[in-house]
Formats: C-alpha cells, structure tokens, sequence
C-alpha cells in the first residue's frame, strides 16, 4: 500500500544580504542558491519547520 505524499515546491524570493547566519544555513540546508531558484521537497515536518524559519525570505506552494 502506497500512500500519497504531499509536495511542495520552495522559491527562494528575497536575498541573503543582512540576514542572520541561521537563516543563511536554513537557506543553504534547503538546497537554494540564488533568488528565483525553486526545489521540491516532500512535506515533513523537518522541511516545514525550516519553511517556516525562513518564510520571510521564501514562498511556498503545494504541487498536486
């Protein structure tokens, strides 16, 4: 039995420039790189906390 996994898919909107070394690491421990670089991520409670650490410099939506 497969259960259905909810994605979502993370873009990097804003810059890194001023911002705290933790949310530079979060960033980073995401796989974003530069503004407008977008990943897909599988919807866990680890990468939803990082999501949410960081919604300030991200947007997020879900991909059916």
């Amino acid at each position: 039995m497969v259960l259905k996994e909810e994605k979502i898919r993370v873009t990097q909107i804003r810059s890194l420039i001023g911002e705290r070394p933790i949310h530079r690491k979060t960033i980073e421990a995401l796989g974003l790189k530069r503004i407008g670089h977008t990943r897909e991520f599988r919807a866990t409670p680890q990468i939803l906390g990082m999501v949410k650490k960081v919604n300030h410099l991200v947007s997020c939506e879900e991909v059916k």
